[in-house]
């Protein structure tokens, strides 16, 4: 089992709010087509201490698929959320890790 992380470095910390708002509307569609498990979005808009201007996206998966595959579905972007989430970002990547589960732990 995997966590994924989306993260988003907004153009303007003021576009972190609607940075979150726009990337739980594009979770919520992928999760409506099975695409995704159910995801938690999270963000500092400076008020906390850290990153400011960023917006995270965390989902669990069974295995790390490629988007490319054959059998994948990209939900229609009805309200133009994607655009509208891409104008505002500065930068984004994807982060990958493996949770531990009592298979995986180490005997000590």
């Amino acid at each position: 089992m995997y966590v994924i992380r989306r993260v988003y470095e907004m153009k303007e910390s003021r576009d972190t709010r609607l940075g979150a708002t726009l990337a739980q509307l594009v979770a919520q569609r992928y999760v409506d087509v099975d695409q995704r498990t159910p995801v938690t979005v999270y963000f500092n808009g400076g008020t906390l201490p850290g990153e400011k201007g960023r917006v995270y996206m965390d989902w669990t998966a069974e295995k790390i698929e490629s988007p490319y595959r054959g059998d994948n579905v990209f939900p229609t972007d009805e309200g133009g959320y994607s655009a509208r989430l891409r104008e505002i970002t500065a930068d984004s990547w994807i982060e990958f890790y493996e949770l531990l589960s009592p298979d995986k732990r180490v005997e000590l």
